[in-house]
């Protein structure tokens, strides 16, 4: 298994007209590192209101890790890990959702608002490889030697 398992990993948040974009952007800079831009689409609602999506895409090994470190703070990982049959699709895609005014505030927490998606390598490339694969990294992170 390489060092990390992810191709790249992709992070998104709505943040709607009703919310502040600068505290939406900051409970997406929760999970990014340093270097990572935030890119910023305006789009409108189906009555009308305004809606900016706000997404980033991590591509290389050291900012993939950083993402993948800041899930370590989950407080029901075992139960994370058990969903993963319910988290990766067929294209070897990785989906979870985070609570974004926990992230807001510093924490991160399984909930709604930001969307993690991350590419798992998996050779070949199927489902069942791919979990197993999402699953050797997670215990990996868990354990702090993801990527060591």
């Amino acid at each position: 298994m390489s060092a990390v398992p992810f191709h790249y990993v992709d992070l998104r948040a709505f943040s709607y007209a009703t919310e502040d974009d600068e505290r939406v952007a900051a409970a997406l800079r929760t999970l990014m590192p340093d270097e990572a831009d935030i890119e910023r689409q305006e789009t409108e609602g189906h009555h009308g209101d305004r809606i900016v999506v706000m997404s980033t895409r991590v591509e290389r090994a050291d900012a993939v890790r950083h993402v993948l470190s800041t899930l370590a703070g989950i407080e029901d990982f075992e139960g994370l890990l058990a969903e993963l049959d319910d988290r990766v699709d067929d294209d070897c895609a990785f989906f979870l959702q985070l609570d974004k005014q926990e992230a807001f505030n510093g924490r991160i927490a399984l909930g709604d608002g930001l969307l993690v998606r991350g590419k798992v390598e998996a050779y070949p490339a199927d489902r069942e490889r791919a979990i197993e694969t999402a699953e050797t990294a997670l215990r990996e992170l868990q354990a702090g030697t993801l990527g060591t």
